[in-house]
């Protein structure tokens, strides 16, 4: 009796392979060769697409400060000899700190309309008694 010997499953000679074995990783390495210069293409097609849009405006581009809901930069009348010491911003709100000769000033602004809500003087001297 002869056996028959499938070519397919004897290893090839010096190696642990077997020629569908080879086969099978010819194709992969091939596959993912491909996959590799597809990715490569698609990442340098993004590259030239972002490149295109720089420094164009969109059509419909509205101003910064229409899409945020803060006003146009508005005026705020500041005494003679104040400075502006600090600021602070809540919500829509920016309540500035002013330094003036004569003690200081906190003015409130809405942002999104620009007004002046308020002006709180800051006076030195002794506080009234409770």
């Amino acid at each position: 009796m002869t056996t028959a010997v499938d070519p397919d499953n004897t290893p090839i000679e010096g190696t642990v392979f077997t020629p569908r074995q080879v086969r099978l990783l010819k194709v992969a390495v091939v596959a993912m060769g491909l996959m590799i210069l597809v990715g490569l293409g698609a990442v340098i097609v993004g590259m030239i697409y972002q490149a295109s849009k720089v420094g164009k405006k969109p059509v419909s581009a509205a101003p910064a400060a229409v899409e945020s809901g803060i006003a146009e930069a508005g005026a705020l009348t500041v005494p003679e000899g104040s400075k502006v010491t600090t600021m602070a911003l809540d919500g829509n709100r920016l309540a500035v700190h002013l330094t003036t000769p004569d003690g200081g000033e906190i003015a409130i602004v809405d942002l999104t309309t620009g007004a002046v809500l308020s002006r709180i003087e800051l006076r030195t001297g002794k506080a009234p008694a409770q």
